[in-house]
């Protein structure tokens, strides 16, 4: 039996309400540009964390992304200061996605991204989930390849810069195709 005009506009409808309600999702993600320093001048593809974190209620059309000291931010930073009010951005390992997070967070981050340590890796995304203590963040939580992170720590190392300056979040779907500038780096 196919359905008439009717039948598929309630499926059109129904469906994306019911993912919604049931909290199905196939793969979130969430982009940004560096601005600045203009080597690295791309949109970053990352993914919100899955069950924990907040999201963004504001798009900063210009913030400094602070890499964390010491990278892995599993405890105090020594560069906590520079993080207040910015983006943190860490690297994986040490401690869980969720202790990152409460020390940017307790820093005064307005968000942390995490990229993986794998340096290597241009492609695969790391689900974060929630630790086992039920503790909870309240700022934006994001996973970034290791390869994206990597170039973005070593820009700012080339140049001596102590941040990049990026927008975040970012529509992708408003930029044109051939205008999308993806880093080089992560394509096939």
């Amino acid at each position: 039996m196919v359905p008439g005009a009717a039948g598929w506009w309630f499926l059109v409808l129904w469906l994306p309400a019911c993912v919604a309600a049931h909290g199905l999702r196939i793969h979130d993600y969430l982009y940004f540009q560096v601005l600045s320093p203009g080597d690295i001048r791309y949109i970053f593809t990352a993914t919100p964390a899955k069950d924990f974190g907040g999201i963004f209620h504001t798009r900063y059309e210009q913030i400094h992304l602070v890499p964390a000291e010491p990278p892995e931010a599993c405890g105090e930073l020594s560069n906590g200061f520079f993080i207040q009010d910015q983006i943190a951005l860490v690297e994986r390992g040490g401690c869980s996605f969720l202790s990152k997070t409460r020390v940017v967070q307790e820093h005064g981050g307005r968000a942390v991204i995490i990229s993986d340590n794998a340096v290597d890796n241009d492609s695969f995304y790391v689900e974060m989930i929630q630790d086992s203590t039920q503790r909870t963040a309240d700022i934006p939580a994001l996973f970034l390849l290791g390869r994206d992170g990597y170039m973005i720590r070593r820009s700012l190392e080339q140049h001596g810069l102590p941040w990049a300056i990026i927008s975040i979040p970012v529509n992708v779907t408003s930029i044109p195709t051939f205008e999308l500038l993806q880093p080089p780096w992560t394509f096939w």
